[in-house]
């Protein structure tokens, strides 16, 4: 099993094919793992992954906090996620990819090349989150966790989280769930800290992640001097408004808007839209 040690946190990755560099952002919500390239409402229709390592090689990860990657209770922001990804690239010794993002791996996208300019060959933006209902939904994430864990307390958290379930799927385990269904030690420790910094750290991460009605990651002020060339391809739904999407089409220097929406979009129609953009920035 391939685990890379990033920032003190051991991060599991994988890669596939041969080629340019794809860094690729899995969508999922807070369950970011490998295997949402596959089966996420948008990815199943055929293997994507088998489908763009025909020409890339896939640089693949679970997110910190996700699958089988480790996690470390602290606040949580668009940075930290974008440093992990850094620190892939760097232990593959990966000085630029291209960079796709899937769902909220579109924000993460967006932060690694505003931090990371010279790493980033260009940008393919996949339903980006955003809009206001994706906001409202992200604050009842956190407010239902904060409230469990008020009532219950950490132990009250970790057999909640025990249960194997992520943030995304049961909102009262918390964003650390999936760390400690796998890893006793972090949930022993998670048990023993004080509890009040911890609901502080849950409140600011939860402002820090659901900031605006549109598309999060980066300020708008930063998207505009993104300069790569980046592929926008529209969501249509409350977690993917097209609304952000456009939003992101006015903000960024060089956007190309793939002007088909769901259910036009085919896995295979998407697959073919990355390799053609991929191709021509190449």
């Amino acid at each position: 099993m391939p685990v890379a040690m990033i920032d003190d946190l051991e991060v599991y990755y994988e890669t596939h094919g041969s080629g340019p560099p794809l860094l690729m952002f899995a969508p999922g919500g807070f369950d970011a793992t490998i295997d949402k390239w596959l089966t996420t409402t948008a990815w199943k229709e055929m293997n994507a992954l088998e489908a763009l390592s025909s020409e890339h090689t896939l640089i693949l990860y679970d997110r910190r906090e996700s699958g089988r990657s480790a996690g470390r209770v602290e606040r949580l922001s668009w940075d930290i996620y974008a440093r992990q990804a850094k620190g892939l690239l760097d232990h593959l010794k990966i000085d630029s990819a291209f960079v796709l993002g899937g769902c909220m791996g579109c924000s993460v996208a967006l932060a690694f090349a505003v931090r990371y300019p010279a790493a980033t060959r260009a940008l393919l933006l996949h339903w980006p989150v955003g809009g206001y209902r994706w906001k409202v939904n992200g604050w009842a994430r956190f407010f239902r966790h904060l409230n469990f864990a008020r009532e219950n307390g950490l132990t009250g958290v970790v057999e909640r989280a025990r249960r194997g379930k992520s943030f995304w799927q049961d909102s009262e385990a918390g964003p650390w769930a999936s760390v400690m269904a796998r890893d006793s030690a972090f949930a022993e420790a998670f048990c023993s800290q004080d509890i009040d910094p911890y609901l502080g750290i849950v409140s600011t991460s939860g402002r820090n992640l659901f900031d605006r009605d549109t598309a999060p990651g980066a300020e708008p002020e930063e998207i505009m001097g993104v300069k790569v060339p980046v592929l926008i391809v529209p969501g249509d739904d409350p977690s993917h408004a097209t609304s952000a999407a456009h939003y992101l089409r006015e903000c960024l220097p060089h956007p190309e808007f793939w002007n088909v929406m769901p259910p036009e979009q085919t896995t295979k129609k998407v697959c073919d839209r990355i390799l053609e953009f991929c191709h021509a920035h190449g």
